[in-house]
């Protein structure tokens, strides 16, 4: 698990990609502990397994899928890439519950200046808005963000600066494609509310406890 709070921000040293499968090779600022071989390690929002090459270099292994399905197949050498390790127990969470499964993608539309700040619309798929609240949480590429809006096609964000200048955002442009993984509770509540779509019985607060919610 992940909270979306950026740690560093790595550089694609290489990244190689057959009908098999892809490797990537990510650059990057030492940690205090060194990435292991073998742990968990998000890039733009996307969980895989690192393979430690030195205190600066880590390679992982990337499937067909993830590269067709994410804006990571978009990478070339020299793309910033957002990095965050998986929560150890007993840390601060901040930000809001990730898994690093990402949803889908979807692609700025707008990006303006609101004093300090920077507003991102996004457009995507009705099947990932569906989720979506207002004043909810949102991973994009991730970074754990509040919705400030949504529409039937879009949503927008809010970047403080700090987001800005200390994530892969500040590279956005017009058109850029986003990963997007929506708040996991939503996706449990609403396959749980879907489940009883026809039934006789009526969401209860004990329904909810049995499910795991408290």
């Amino acid at each position: 698990m992940f909270t979306g709070l950026i740690e560093k921000i790595g550089t694609l040293e290489s990244v190689y990609s057959t009908s098999m499968g892809g490797t990537l090779t990510v650059l990057h600022d030492p940690w205090d502990s060194p990435v292991t071989d073998g742990e968990s390690i998000a890039l733009q929002g996307c969980c895989l397994t690192a393979q430690a090459l030195s205190d600066r270099r880590f390679r992982c292994d990337v499937l067909i899928e993830t590269l067709s399905k994410t804006n990571l197949g978009e990478k070339t050498q020299g793309s910033l890439l957002n990095l965050e390790r998986a929560l150890r127990l007993g840390d601060r969470l901040g930000g809001h519950m990730v898994s690093g499964h990402v949803d889908g993608t979807g692609v700025a539309r707008k990006l303006k200046q609101v004093g300090r700040d920077w507003e991102v619309e996004i457009e995507c798929r009705p099947t990932l808005l569906e989720y979506l609240v207002l004043k909810g949480s949102v991973c994009c590429d991730g970074v754990s963000l509040t919705l400030t809006s949504v529409s039937d096609t879009t949503f927008s964000v809010h970047l403080i600066p700090s987001t800005w200048n200390k994530t892969s955002l500040r590279k956005l442009e017009h058109g850029s494609t986003i990963n997007i993984e929506v708040d996991l509770v939503a996706k449990y509540v609403k396959k749980f509310t879907s489940q009883k779509q026809g039934s006789t019985s009526s969401l209860t607060l004990d329904d909810m406890r049995n499910a795991g919610f408290s």
